[in-house]
């Protein structure tokens, strides 16, 4: 029988797949500051506290180093919980368990234990949080070996990803941009995953390579529906997956294209554009770059807390539009 598909918000996927995985394995536990009564800062855990019960799904103290502690012991020790921070930006005061500890441990002890921690990270802009609540750290966390992350970028992909996760002997990090939560798509029933390490063609095109992740996925694919109306056919790669890189299906496509665009919302300096150009920059694609690569990330700044100033700190369509057509036309 056919697995029945529905349309669910992103939101919706996330707390389906924390739902399978709570019912298919009893050593599943959720955590996370307000998961709980309170549904979860974006209401993305809702009522699997009625479900499961304060055991399973539990609040912790508004400590996030204390918080993110006790989910690497219970990972350690025998659970496999699942950490959500109520913004992304927070997980700055718990880097010493992440970085130092689940990143590492597996290691230090010459693999005698795992990590079966999953975090997942509210991030991004758009929502007039400002400078503290609306940062895209995802490149931060892709410097440390020993950790995976994860940018989902539908609903497909957010239950998808989210399950293989939890199955993952290592722990890995998903950040999830504000502004999908309420997006819909398509979300088969029951149990299913995404790889994670491979990244997925949006779009098929032969003039230029836009490689983007988590929302700019969808402005990329906007971008590339106006560009379209001109004659040049845009591919859009969404990269899914931070660490692990989908080093073979970047390389297939720029050798295909013979350009690269990088749209990302994290600040442009040192952000995850860098090393998708220095991985094709060191590749077999290299010989057939027919123009410099270009990074489209975000502004040398914090995000800005007027609404306008905010849009104008992190990639929107028409730069995306104006950036490709210039480099397809040779004006870069």
């Amino acid at each position: 029988m056919d697995t029945a598909v529905r349309e669910l918000s992103y939101s919706q996927a996330i707390q389906e797949a924390m739902a399978i995985a709570l019912e298919a394995d009893e050593r599943v536990v959720l955590m996370g500051e307000d998961i709980g009564v309170y549904g979860g800062a974006f209401q993305v855990t809702g009522d699997l506290i009625e479900r499961f019960g304060p055991e399973r799904v539990m609040d912790t103290p508004i400590s996030e180093l204390g918080g993110a502690g006790v989910a690497v012991g219970a990972a350690v020790t025998g659970l496999r919980p699942i950490f959500e921070f109520q913004f992304s930006d927070f997980a700055t005061l718990a880097m010493e368990q992440i970085v130092n500890q689940a990143a590492k441990m597996r290691y230090m002890l010459g693999g005698a234990v795992s990590v079966p921690l999953v975090m997942r990270f509210p991030a991004g802009s758009g929502t007039g949080a400002a400078a503290q609540h609306s940062q895209s750290l995802e490149a931060w966390l892709g410097h440390v070996p020993g950790l995976k992350v994860l940018q989902p970028a539908t609903p497909y992909d957010a239950k998808g990803m989210l399950l293989a996760a939890v199955a993952d002997p290592d722990p890995v990090m998903i950040f999830e941009h504000k502004l999908l939560y309420k997006m819909k798509g398509p979300v088969p029933e029951g149990h299913y995953t995404v790889p994670i390490g491979k990244a997925e063609i949006r779009r098929e095109g032969s003039d230029l390579t836009i490689v983007a992740t988590s929302i700019m996925v969808h402005k990329a694919l906007e971008a590339a529906q106006t560009l379209a109306g001109e004659g040049i056919d845009i591919e859009v790669v969404d990269l899914r997956s931070i660490r692990p890189l989908d080093r073979d299906t970047l390389v297939a496509s720029v050798r295909k294209t013979s350009r690269l665009l990088c749209v990302y919302e994290g600040v442009k300096t040192l952000g995850i554009g860098a090393e998708i150009s220095a991985t094709i920059a060191e590749s077999e694609a290299f010989d057939y770059l027919d123009a410099p690569i270009v990074r489209l990330g975000g502004a040398e700044t914090p995000i800005p807390y007027n609404p306008d100033l905010e849009k104008a700190a992190v990639p929107q369509v028409p730069d995306i539009v104006a950036a490709a057509r210039d480099l397809v036309r040779g004006v870069r």
